[in-house]
């Protein structure tokens, strides 16, 4: 029986409403560490606490990350082909800089391989994933004040893999896995770096819009919200060209303007 002081918590907590118990047990799987090291690494990406152009022996990936030399190995061989890490035979690895020309001309690739996703969400999303969108949309609706963007990065990374699911056409993967990273960082930059008081409640009301839509099945109108969040991201780059450190795209500058 429940203690009558027992308090529930006001944000509840997105594992439990994203993480079925496929999922759970997909974590606790030895045979997944190559996963989890990988989403392991990409977290750290996203939030550049591995800086951008900085390098780095596999060791201390090893030990940053906590997982042994074969997940981690695997994964950087993804991060590698997906261009956001670079090996490097005698200098070890290299995380990529942003190139923020190059990035903007990508979003335009995203902004339409996102269609053709939403568009497979919208019309062919089995009943459960329809649930979890619902649930989603409550979380992002119920806790829209709240949430942070460490919180926000959390929800969308798993969003993203939802849709892709929904979609069932895994040939897109490999093509959106790293735009979304790429992209994730970009809000992460705007977010902390340059407008660090910038709110999150018009990336959250896209998301909401787009999670409505495919859930209730208006191709229209989930591409539409899809279309709106790409011109929000885009956007961004007008922001961080034009006040963003370039150091912050490329730790090698501090040593150059220290020189």
């Amino acid at each position: 029986m429940a203690r009558k002081d027992q308090k529930r918590p006001k944000l509840v907590g997105i594992n439990a409403l994203t993480d079925s118990p496929e999922v759970a047990a997909r974590r606790r799987s030895p045979m997944n560490l190559f996963e989890l090291a990988y989403e392991a690494i990409e977290e750290r990406l996203v939030k550049c606490e591995l800086k951008p152009g900085c390098f780095l022996a596999m060791q201390d990936l090893q030990q940053l990350v906590k997982f042994g030399r074969t997940p981690v190995h695997q994964a950087v061989s993804r991060l590698a082909g997906d261009t956001l890490m670079t090996v490097h035979p005698r200098r070890g690895l290299q995380v990529a800089p942003i190139d923020l020309a190059r990035e903007r001309v990508l979003l335009r690739l995203r902004r339409d391989v996102e269609r053709f996703v939403i568009r497979l969400a919208a019309e062919q999303s089995s009943s459960s994933h329809r649930n979890q969108m619902l649930h989603m949309k409550r979380h992002l609706r119920d806790n829209r004040e709240q949430i942070t963007i460490e919180t926000f990065n959390t929800i969308d990374r798993r969003l993203d893999r939802l849709f892709l699911s929904a979609a069932s056409e895994p040939f897109v993967e490999n093509t959106l896995r790293p735009l979304h990273t790429i992209f994730r960082r970009i809000g992460w930059l705007y977010h902390t770096q340059v407008h660090a008081d910038a709110s999150l409640l018009k990336t959250i009301d896209v998301h909401l819009a787009l999670l409505d839509a495919v859930a209730n099945r208006h191709v229209e109108a989930a591409i539409a919200a899809s279309d709106e969040l790409i011109s929000f991201v885009d956007s961004m780059f007008d922001v961080l060209e034009r006040e963003i450190d370039p150091s912050l795209l490329d730790c090698s500058l501090d040593y150059f303007e220290g020189a």
